[in-house]
């Protein structure tokens, strides 16, 4: 797994959580964005290569606090390209595989990074492997092997238009289910979840 990198895509504090309006403030938005991704951040650190994809300073120190290397983003246009800028930073840095991580995964842990990637090392060639999230059909954590084998389709409904592009293309898609990974924060309901798991 030496060569694999787990990438982490981080907003801006400020700009995160936005559909969880109705349920917190703002000041609460920002404090909730702000430790989620402190945990997806230590999390990555069951890879021997991490990188933080930072929407602002404020996420690069965070990052950087945890040690973690650091790209800022000259302007956030959302995770599909912040993904795209990800994977070229960690190519350039001698990336074979990359796992791209969401930072709103309250229950992810060192665990079930170093679970995703044990999973894929059990694999040999090509692959895409997605952990797919509670509902919604979104995707909170892919790997990608090589890291440009198949598009980015995060966003409503990525989890089905992943598999679509691997069929496509030829390249084995597998599911790993993981608890940890399936509970992203973007609604009000899944506050809800989150305080039934915990």
């Amino acid at each position: 797994m030496g060569s694999d990198w787990v990438v982490v895509l981080v907003k801006d504090f400020g700009d995160a959580k936005q559909r969880l309006g109705p349920a917190l403030n703002a000041q609460k938005r920002r404090a909730l964005a702000k430790r989620n991704a402190k945990r997806a951040i230590e999390a990555a650190a069951a890879a021997s290569n991490r990188l933080v994809v930072a929407g602002s300073e404020e996420v690069a120190d965070v990052a950087r606090r945890v040690g973690a290397e650091v790209f800022v983003e000259p302007r956030q246009e959302g995770q599909n390209p912040a993904a795209r800028r990800g994977i070229q930073q960690a190519l350039a840095r001698g990336a074979e595989a990359v796992l791209l991580l969401s930072s709103d995964l309250p229950l992810v842990d060192q665990d079930a990074v170093r679970g995703m990637l044990e999973a894929a090392a059990a694999t040999t060639g090509p692959v895409a492997i997605a952990a797919p999230a509670i509902g919604r059909g979104g995707t909170n954590a892919l790997y990608l092997r090589p890291a440009g084998v198949i598009g980015l389709h995060f966003g409503g409904d990525s989890l089905a238009q992943f598999r679509r592009d691997a069929e496509a293309r030829g390249v084995p898609f597998l599911l790993h289910e993981s608890s940890a990974f399936a509970l992203d924060l973007d609604e009000p309901l899944d506050l809800a979840r989150l305080r039934r798991a915990v």
